[in-house]
């Protein structure tokens, strides 16, 4: 059997030259991170353990450890946060989560997480691993009990996130030692003050429309805001990047999902289809060609988006001039109703979604950029 297990000394080199700090954004959870590069050319099972307790303060907000093992290319290979387990003891207890180690794995990422508003406490993170006679060894992590000072600015090894490109700083929650430890001297605690429910994991009846409208412009919503999230940050190149000849760049289907919409705005609202200055402006990115390549390239993402954002203003618009009879109505000649046309405007974008999501995933890695060397000083 052979493990390798690095210091974090490098690790934390490429945190401070490849990964830019987050601004601080809103969201109604947040997370803490220590990285291990962990190599072993057979399965481990391993046990992380720490103790943890959660001063809640209503039946929603909680506390968890968490582990994700990572191949080189950052694919999850094991993810377990304790979901559906969730914790809300207020008295110092140790969790355990059980897993194995696979032989492709490169990254052993750990840490807490807490949910909602409460003082959450962590401590004594130890993480074991199965040797060839069947006994669990400890890896003891850099500052596990939090001895060392930590601050909101500088967690001392462990970072706020969950360990991917740049730390995560999260509105509303503040880190910090306290003497009220498990073991030893210190623990942390994240205070969670002000912190909303996201609207992003409920489906609600949107102020301003009739009940069934309201549902489906908080569905129509949400996927825009997920498809926005997951392209914003992309550069011109990786906008315009072709998977192969007979792909579309994600820049293209960005287009796409907001000429679909232009015309079921038409379709629905107006019982028609394009007129001629309409299909000049919507059908290159309707139909997606290889005009649709030639065309639909050479805009930073920022530009497909603020058109998406247009449609999809459009159509809360006229949506708030009509009812839920309205929805459930079928237009002369027409082939469904218009609840079943909208419905069918989201599947398309959820559709759409996954392939921007796979397409993401296939885009060419960055090199890392290191600075240059520092000039010698006789």
């Amino acid at each position: 059997m052979h493990i390798v297990l690095k210091s974090l000394s490098f690790l934390l080199l490429l945190s401070n030259l490849g990964f830019s700090q987050s601004k601080e954004i809103e969201q109604d959870w947040t997370s803490f991170v220590q990285t291990i590069n962990f190599t072993t050319d057979i399965p481990l099972n391993f046990k992380l353990r720490a103790a943890v307790k959660a001063k809640i303060k209503d039946s929603t907000a909680s506390a968890a450890i968490w582990i994700r093992v990572d191949d080189k290319n950052e694919k999850s290979l094991f993810f377990d946060n304790m979901s559906g387990r969730p914790i809300q003891s207020d008295t110092w207890t140790v969790y355990e989560i059980e897993g194995t180690i696979p032989v492709n794995a490169a990254t052993v990422n750990f840490g807490g997480l807490v949910t909602y508003n409460g003082t959450f406490y962590f401590d004594h993170f130890e993480l074991f691993t199965e040797n060839e006679n069947g006994k669990f060894e400890k890896i003891t992590p850099e500052n596990n009990s939090f001895e060392t000072v930590v601050t909101d600015e500088n967690l001392f090894v462990w970072k706020r996130g969950i360990g991917r490109n740049k730390e995560q700083l999260v509105k509303g929650y503040k880190f910090a030692n306290t003497t009220d430890a498990y073991t030893g001297k210190q623990a942390l605690v994240i205070q969670g003050e002000g912190i909303e429910k996201s609207k992003s994991n409920n489906i609600t009846i949107e102020e301003g429309y009739t009940p069934q409208i309201g549902a489906m412009v908080s569905m129509l919503n949400n996927l825009s805001n997920r498809v926005e999230r997951i392209v914003k940050d992309l550069d011109l190149k990786q906008t315009d990047h072709l998977l192969d000849e007979k792909a579309n760049s994600i820049g293209a289907l960005v287009m796409h999902l907001a000429a679909a919409e232009a015309y079921y705005q038409v379709n629905t609202f107006e019982n028609r289809g394009f007129n001629k200055e309409e299909e000049k402006l919507w059908m290159v990115g309707l139909e997606l060609d290889e005009k649709g390549q030639q065309d639909l390239t050479g805009h930073e993402i920022s530009y497909y988006l603020g058109i998406f954002r247009k449609v999809r203003k459009k159509t809360l618009e006229e949506l708030k001039k009509r009812n839920d009879a309205w929805l459930e109505s079928t237009n002369p000649g027409s082939w469904g109703n218009n609840h079943f046309k909208w419905f069918h405007v989201m599947e398309h974008q959820s559709s759409h979604l996954g392939q921007i999501l796979l397409l993401k995933k296939r885009l060419p890695e960055k090199e890392l950029k290191l600075p240059p060397p520092e000039p010698k000083i006789d």
